[in-house]
């Protein structure tokens, strides 16, 4: 199933479980995909940056891409981060996620394009090496990348490449861009794509309200996100407000700038998801006081989670 424009719901950034000495735990990572998937994820996103991409191989890239996508064996779309300096290894990539079956890439700008100019060249690049026919995420996260879209010059990339069919928002504070963006497809007659959000779905009650189709991030409690949008949807938004909040406590702990996939690991080590919640290095690993804190919050969730049934 190829990605289009339509595209809904929660796609689950996936971890990329190793084990204590660091090596890939394929047994970890098919224990992963089916616990995503039984949280009700609508797709699935691997090889991103909270996947640890940048610390992978070549080969253990492919590791990781064949065995998800045999696991997932065509249940959701899968994307595949091929993020790269280099356009020939993002291609190459590129080429070996959609034969095996992926629903499309995701892409982020290379850090140090300065100019609107010099990020259509780019995408034109991009979009034109990989042919029209392999469907485009684009990643606006310019915290992370240092690299700022305006909304003019993503409605430009839209128009000219229709294979770019899904935003990955992540622009902070990025509510304004978002309703602009909506706004446009109306006054402007833009053409619409699916946007998900990032940020560890930090805004993600404001950013549905604003046109959003959903979330394309990593938290621990993926359940929690599907039950958001799936409140929303329904119309059901204090409902969906009280079920966020309860997590709230625990998204902002998790969403710390580089302590944060620690976090997540280890909450998902403690769910059952993985064996070991080991960050390759350079990456942090958790103290004492550091566990100690999150096991008070996770106590926190179950408690509110009670009492708001």
């Amino acid at each position: 199933m190829l990605l289009d424009n339509t595209a809904r719901g929660v796609f689950v950034i996936s971890a990329t479980p190793f084990a204590d000495t660091g090596e890939l735990d394929l047994a970890s990572l098919d224990r992963l995909t089916d616990f995503y998937l039984a949280q009700g994820a609508a797709g699935l996103t691997i090889l991103g940056m909270m996947g640890e991409a940048p610390k992978l191989s070549p080969q253990e890239s492919s590791l990781v891409l064949a065995t998800v996508m045999a696991r997932v064996a065509g249940r959701v779309p899968v994307v595949v981060g091929v993020s790269n300096p280099g356009l020939s290894a993002l291609v190459a990539l590129s080429q070996e996620a959609m034969a095996a079956g992926a629903a499309g890439v995701m892409i982020a700008p290379p850090p140090g394009l300065k100019t609107e100019e010099q990020v259509i060249n780019y995408y034109a690049l991009v979009c034109t090496a990989l042919g029209a026919d392999v469907p485009v995420v684009l990643q606006d996260f310019p915290l992370a990348l240092g690299v700022n879209f305006s909304v003019p010059t993503l409605e430009l990339l839209f128009a000219r490449f229709p294979q770019i069919v899904m935003l990955k928002h992540e622009d902070w504070p990025g509510l304004s861009k978002l309703s602009r963006l909506r706004a446009g497809e109306v006054q402007k007659n833009t053409r619409r794509l699916s946007i998900l959000v990032g940020n560890g779905g930090l805004f993600l009650p404001q950013e549905l309200a604003r046109g959003a189709d959903g979330a394309m991030t990593g938290y621990a409690y993926p359940e929690m996100l599907v039950e958001v949008c799936r409140l929303h949807d329904a119309g059901e938004r204090e409902r969906a407000e009280d079920v966020f909040d309860a997590h709230l406590p625990l998204i902002r702990h998790e969403t710390q700038p580089g302590l944060g996939l620690a976090i997540r690991k280890e909450i998902l080590r403690r769910r059952g998801a993985i064996a070991s919640a080991h960050v390759r290095a350079p990456g942090p690993r958790l103290d004492a006081i550091d566990q100690a804190e999150l096991t008070g919050l996770m106590a926190r969730l179950d408690r509110r989670l009670a009492q708001i049934g």
